[in-house]
């Protein structure tokens, strides 16, 4: 029984009817590690033992007659800019190549006490600064459906490993679109939920105001299961939100009526693929003929969100990123003559080209004198964007747009064009600004065979709405197909 192909509600059920083991579970998604792993480069980190030992517990619990939470037994992967006490968390950087946490992060703690099995650590750009998963330390990610092209980023080593099946669930995090992107790209779900939904303790910041861990799953049940997992006050937390949290998983509903979904002309225009458009215009067809009524809107300053992006997060990158300076931990140059030798030499020599660029950047427009000219106007410019999506969901439910402009490209070639590789986040980029959910979901393919994803996007913690949609649109289309085999 090939127990890796299957999804985590269908497994759940297994286990809970004894039709299968955790141990079954766990060692059929290792054997497609071991199978498919040398073409797909997915994992930075393996935790095959504890994984086999934590299956054995579920087992007996099993086996006693104890309740199961409903995510035991189930193999859920985690990016490896999440911390996990005992295991090796790098952020895919030489500058913390050999880090291993004191403690878990705190969504890390809540998979945990549902008795999950963590396969191991995901591969992604280094710190999350890139939309390839090229600019890793340790390895490049390819695609599922054409290994000769990027898994997409920052998140891709997760995006990758769901799609292959060498893990059922995994956890990403999304600071511009490094969940959604690298979902589209792949084929499967990626939900960026509500900034403060999901506690970022635990998570190696990039841009804090930006930052969201979400769940990444080969259909939308799965999403929501993994997601009512994770989200939740935390008191680690101080920007993390208190509200009552429903299970996600069982207020899903498969109804269109009545529902409203805005086009924003400005996400359909000059830069989108013909492939991209059609395909997503044809999803939103089949939206209308289920019962959804399609609203034309306008989102003005999509056009600057890019540039603002930027700005704002190179300047959190550049504070954020200051305390790797060889000190306390990570990496330490080797020769070195005074304190100021050191921390230039070790942030020379452990960080990688892209992570340089955007800190030189950051602290360039944060520096006295250009301060109010780019950071402050960028900051302006975060409130009228928030300010026109608040007005654009006074006459929408959600907002339905391309996930990105054009489909998977060829490893290598865009990695010497920064700009090429920014834009590749132009869809994306003003839900992080304006703080919002939104789910990337398959809505077909290009003419090579590769996945292209449609996006929704909704108010403040709206993601039942955004989940229902989706699922709606799952069931129109009859599922998502993941590749039936790596090529």
């Amino acid at each position: 029984m090939e127990l890796y192909k299957k999804p985590a509600h269908e497994l759940s059920k297994m286990l809970r009817n004894k039709e299968c083991s955790a141990t079954e579970i766990t060692e059929s998604v290792f054997e497609r590690i071991g199978s498919e792993e040398n073409k797909v480069n997915a994992y930075i980190t393996l935790n095959k033992e504890q994984a086999l030992h934590k299956a054995t517990e579920v087992d007996q619990n099993i086996a006693d007659g104890k309740d199961l939470p409903r995510l035991a037994g189930i193999p859920v992967a985690v990016k490896d800019n999440i911390c996990t006490k005992g295991i090796r968390t790098s952020c895919a950087s030489k500058i913390l190549e050999d880090f291993v946490p004191p403690y878990n992060a705190t969504v890390v703690e809540k998979l945990n006490s549902q008795d999950i099995i963590m396969p191991g650590k995901l591969n992604m750009d280094e710190f999350a600064m890139g939309s390839s998963t090229e600019t890793s330390f340790f390895k490049k990610t390819s695609n599922p459906f054409d290994t000769s092209c990027v898994p997409g980023g920052s998140s891709g080593g997760s995006a990758a490993a769901v799609a292959a099946c060498e893990a059922t669930l995994a956890l990403g995090s999304d600071t511009g679109g490094s969940i959604r992107q690298p979902a589209a790209f792949c084929g499967i779900v990626g939900l960026k939920p509500t900034y403060g939904s999901v506690s970022r303790y635990g998570l190696v910041a990039f841009a804090s105001s930006l930052d969201q861990i979400g769940p990444m799953a080969r259909n939308v049940k799965d999403a929501a299961m993994l997601y009512s997992a994770i989200c939740g006050k935390d008191s680690l937390d101080a920007t993390s939100v208190r509200k009552d949290y429903s299970n996600f998983e069982d207020n899903l509903c498969n109804n269109l009526k009545g529902l409203k979904i805005g086009l924003p002309k400005e996400y359909f225009s000059e830069g989108i693929e013909p492939e991209v458009k059609a395909s997503v215009m044809n999803a939103v067809q089949l939206l209308e003929q289920n019962g959804a009524k399609i609203h034309q809107i306008s989102l003005p300053s999509t056009d600057y969100a890019l540039s603002a992006y930027y700005i704002i997060a190179s300047a959190e990158a550049s504070s954020n990123l200051a305390r790797f300076d060889g000190v306390k931990y990570g990496y330490r140059t080797k020769e070195y003559t005074n304190l100021i030798d050191m921390y230039e030499k070790t942030r020379s020599e452990g960080f990688g080209d892209e992570v340089k660029r955007r800190i030189m950047l950051g602290t360039f427009v944060l520096s006295s004198g250009y301060y109010d000219a780019y950071y402050k106007r960028a900051k302006s410019l975060q409130k009228r964007i928030s300010s026109e999506f608040t007005e654009a969901f006074s006459g929408c439910d959600v907002i339905l747009t391309p996930t990105t402009p054009y489909t998977a490209f060829k490893i290598g070639q865009n990695i010497n064009d920064p700009l090429k590789m920014y834009a590749c986040d132009i869809c994306t980029v003003t839900v992080n600004i304006a703080g919002l959910p939104a789910i990337s979901i398959p809505c077909g393919s290009d003419s090579k065979g590769l996945p292209i994803g449609m996006q929704l996007i909704g108010p403040k913690f709206s993601e039942q709405v955004l989940l229902n949609t989706a699922y709606s649109f799952e069931n129109i289309v009859d599922g998502f197909k993941v590749p039936s085999d790596i090529r």
